[in-house]
């Protein structure tokens, strides 16, 4: 039996069903789970002193495209709208390898585990030059997150009429079979699973309709979830209207996407219409406020989302279209943004860092993550209120407008991934040094 107790916390915001705040806590982990939460508990085993400090869930990211982070704020795509922005970069994704595919993977997952995240997604849509979804998972499991990886893929290049260029798109067969070959291989159904596979097309202007059609088909049977990019701008409902005749939300259910086994990155653009069948249907929406703001694709409607009843989760996106992957960051963006459209009142700090949490747990499949009370997985994060950035708040529980962005401890599955501020297991120099050596030969 293996046992961590977090003693004397300040505060433990539990995000369970009551979202009770405990004063002065303690919490006991044990085999993997939460054990216990209150005062005065004793173990035999490790002890991790947590006064000064919040206590929170892990946080939950529920989109992302990891091999980005090798072109954060490249010349000629800093200042472009989403399609010219893709068009800027494909060319240079395209020379990527596995190499470039897992460097790049353990540099984002290292960011978003000292950011407090605890369990990710990742919506890996190129595999140019022999690279694989396994080189990704590979650096999750080196860092260790709780990994929901995604076969991404694209289908229809520059010369069938699609964006991206023809050296990034795949065989729609080709694609299906390796579904399943990774799903197959990685997948785990299980509450305690540290890697699941969701099989994901990457957007609508991307692949055609038959992949999008048979993809869903695929992932029903095997029991694993769908994911792709849907309304993200103008452009894309402009697109979804010129070629399919009808709006994005419309497209998504006639092709079997929508469902509680589906979650849609961005969906700044949908309409009321298609809000009330995400609500209905429990469509989950991965909202990724920075990156919307960094191409200027709009404010999603966040607020009329959680009104409705849609299932919302918060994702940093690619890095290359962030330019970071701060989780924590990305929940104070989530609530000033909504709070730009409707007021001062538009969004709590709790209310964000709940989407941050078991918002992004639910979106993803995993209600044993975001939350902590007793059966659920021993994901934690714990922040250090006593720098800073806190210095002078009359409520340190309100992380989201005056705390740290950085965490003091993670633990994932009861095992600490940072400890005292420092990443455990990896070194963060050498990912660094290994990062920059790509990019340099990236630009030469």
């Amino acid at each position: 039996m293996s046992e961590t107790l977090i003693r004397g916390a300040d505060t433990i915001l539990t995000m369970d069903d009551d979202r009770r705040e405990l004063a002065g806590a303690d919490l006991l982990l044990r085999d993997g789970m939460v054990a216990e939460l209150g005062h005065g508990l004793v173990t035999d085993g490790t002890v991790i002193e947590a006064r000064g400090c919040v206590v929170t869930p892990g946080l939950v990211n529920t989109h992302h495209h990891f091999y980005q982070s090798l072109t954060r704020a490249v010349p000629g795509g800093q200042d472009a709208l989403l399609f010219g922005w893709l068009r800027r970069l494909y060319p240079i994704w395209a020379r990527f390898g596995p190499e470039e595919i897992h460097v790049s993977a353990l540099t984002a997952l290292a960011e978003l585990a000292l950011s407090g995240c605890t369990l990710t997604s990742d919506h890996q849509y190129i595999h140019p030059n022999g690279a694989r979804l396994d080189d990704s998972i590979a650096a999750a499991q080196a860092i260790g997150l709780r990994f929901q990886a995604t076969r991404g893929a694209m289908s229809i290049g520059e010369s069938k009429g699609g964006l991206p260029p023809d050296a990034l798109v795949e065989d729609e067969a080709a694609i299906l079979d390796d579904c399943i070959r990774v799903i197959d291989a990685f997948h785990d159904p299980m509450p305690d699973a540290m890697v699941r596979v969701a099989v994901a097309p990457c957007s609508p202007f991307s692949v055609s309709r038959e992949l999008m059609r048979d993809a869903a088909l695929l992932a029903r049977d095997k029991g694993v979830m769908l994911h792709t990019h849907l309304a993200e701008n103008a452009e894309d409902v402009a697109y979804s209207l010129e070629t399919y005749g009808c709006r994005p939300g419309q497209y998504a259910e006639d092709l079997g996407w929508t469902g509680p086994d589906v979650w849609h990155a961005h969906c700044v653009k949908l309409d009321g219409r298609e809000i009330d069948l995400f609500a209905a249907s429990r469509t989950g929406v991965a909202h990724c406020p920075c990156s919307n703001c960094r191409l200027g694709s709009g404010i999603a409607p966040v607020r009329a989302f959680r009104d409705a009843g849609v299932r919302v989760g918060l994702g940093v996106d690619g890095s290359a279209s962030n330019d970071m992957g701060n989780l924590m960051g990305e929940a104070r963006q989530a609530m000033l943004l909504q709070r730009v459209v409707h007021g001062g009142d538009g969004m709590s700090a709790r209310e964000a860092l709940e989407i941050a949490t078991r918002g992004g747990a639910d979106v993803l499949g995993r209600p044993e993550c975001g939350r902590l009370e007793p059966g659920a997985r021993a994901d934690v994060a714990i922040w250090d209120t006593r720098g800073i950035e806190a210095a002078g708040s009359w409520d340190p529980a309100a992380l989201v407008l005056a705390g740290p962005t950085r965490v003091r401890d993670l633990l994932v599955e009861g095992r600490r991934v940072v400890a005292d501020g420092v990443l455990q297991g990896v070194d963060l120099g050498e990912i660094i040094a290994e990062q920059g050596r790509l990019v340099r030969r990236l630009m030469a």
